[in-house]
């Protein structure tokens, strides 16, 4: 209910006497005047025009003067129902506004929503000054209101818009996950990564993009984690994917796109359970034969995989600058190591043999594509090709030599529990001298030199050349 207090005394004072005091008269459609049946003590008002008139479009509502005792008054006359009406204002300008909505309803066709009390009037006058900086009518506002409220229950409207307000202060709302993946590879492109790990990030936040196109703040952790066990393959690869993922939403909260005081959808789920696979790993002889079969890029492959440990995507970052003969050491920096963390890595005798014939300048692999040229090669001599064999292989032959995980574990960039887990007591001691002492034949010269056909680099000559 609005506050209708002393600016409108005036006028009641005056509906109040014209209500025991004046008898309307029923006029025909069209007459702009009244009749007035006056007691003794009140001056008859003349009959005559409309004080003034107020139009709005092709509708015109007239305002008449008079006065009754000391106090000037102001009568809006209109039609309504079939019914002439007419309303009593102390004030020309209360009048005026009066009639301006009564025309402007009579032009809408509303004018039967003009029977409203002198308060209700107020009232809807002061909704419409409310909401007019919001450029909507009255109406409108308490619909998003009543809505709010019955989404909301028992919680004020004012805590829960004050609860948004602190969570999503310094926010950038409205971000939807397409519009962010040019920016998020963008950024990743500039941190040095590998290629092969960027496309994996492309190819993943891609594929997230077109699952989930809306706004990324509105994305749920149920949601995401659907979408991860809809996937094809093994928990192994929904894991990959659910990495690549976090990386995207942590990217995004860093940018100020989702609330950095909360975790994200990806950060709240746990990544699924991996099932123990058995570590198959290369025998000596087996190894022998890779060895002496292998084309140079090949052979710098099999060695430094087989002999050092190294993963192949770090293979692939290394440089011939990094392996010193001399010192018997590999100086793995941190932006070529899989953990981002420098590593120094132990040349044994056997692996120096076999590097030494190499021509080692520029990078250790010349094209990405080696490693497929290297299980054509396993392909052609029936040998078996084991998941990360070479890595596991030396991982296993070298803590039965040590017989300290923590040792080899620094030196393959891995920690002392998986490889205490998975590597021990895989082979024996005598097995693990026996791949290190694998040397080149007394004699032997790299594969190129003896066959020209190996000498290309490029992978698919290469394939063919070894496939025969």
């Amino acid at each position: 209910m609005c506050r209708f207090e002393s600016d409108h005394r005036h006028s009641l004072e005056i509906n109040e006497l014209f209500n025991r005091d004046i008898t309307p008269v029923d006029t025909p459609p069209g007459v702009m005047h009244d009749k007035i049946m006056t007691k003794s003590g009140v001056t008859p008002r003349k009959k005559g025009k409309p004080f003034m008139r107020i139009k709005y479009g092709s509708a015109v509502v007239p305002i008449y003067k008079a006065r009754t005792r000391k106090y000037d008054y102001y009568t809006v006359a209109f039609h309504m129902n079939g019914r002439r009406v007419r309303r009593n204002f102390g004030t020309l300008e209360k009048a005026k506004i009066e009639a301006q909505m009564v025309a402007k309803r009579i032009q809408e066709g509303l004018s039967a929503t003009n029977d409203l009390t002198a308060v209700q009037r107020e009232c809807y006058l002061a909704a419409e000054k409310m909401v007019a900086p919001f450029n909507m009518p009255p109406v409108s506002a308490l619909d998003e209101y009543a809505r709010c409220r019955q989404m909301l229950g028992e919680v004020p409207l004012m805590a829960a818009v004050q609860e948004f307000l602190r969570r999503t202060k310094g926010v950038t709302l409205g971000a939807k996950v397409p519009d962010l993946i040019g920016e998020f590879l963008a950024s990743k492109a500039q941190d040095n990564l590998s290629k092969s790990y960027l496309d994996q990030l492309a190819i993943t936040v891609r594929r997230f993009a077109k699952a989930f196109p809306g706004e990324i703040m509105a994305i749920k952790s149920g949601e995401v984690d659907r979408w991860l066990r809809s996937l094809a393959g093994s928990p192994v690869t929904r894991n990959s994917v659910h990495r690549c993922v976090k990386v995207f939403f942590t990217f995004a909260k860093a940018r100020g796109y989702i609330p950095a005081s909360e975790a994200t959808a990806a950060e709240m789920l746990s990544l699924a359970k991996e099932v123990d696979t058995t570590t198959e790993i290369f025998q000596p002889a087996q190894m022998r034969q890779l060895l002496e079969a292998a084309p140079p890029d090949v052979l710098a492959l099999l060695v430094i995989g087989g002999f050092a440990g190294l993963r192949v995507a770090e293979i692939g970052r290394l440089e011939w600058s990094a392996v010193d003969l001399e010192r018997r050491i590999i100086m793995l920096r941190a932006d070529q190591a899989k953990t981002a963390s420098r590593r120094i890595v132990p040349i044994s005798d056997n692996m120096a043999a076999w590097l030494l014939p190499l021509s080692r300048t520029g990078k250790v692999i010349t094209n990405r594509k080696i490693p497929i040229v290297t299980t054509a090669l396993s392909k052609k001599l029936g040998i078996p090709w084991p998941h990360n064999g070479l890595r596991h292989s030396y991982i296993s032959y070298r803590l039965a030599v040590a017989k300290d995980a923590a040792k080899v574990a620094l030196e393959a960039g891995n920690s002392p529990d998986i490889i205490f887990k998975h590597y021990r007591e895989l082979v024996t001691e005598q097995e693990a001298n026996e791949w290190f002492s694998i040397m080149p034949p007394k004699g032997w010269v790299p594969p190129e030199q003896a066959n020209p056909k190996l000498a290309p680099r490029r992978p698919r000559k290469l394939i063919d050349a070894i496939l025969g």
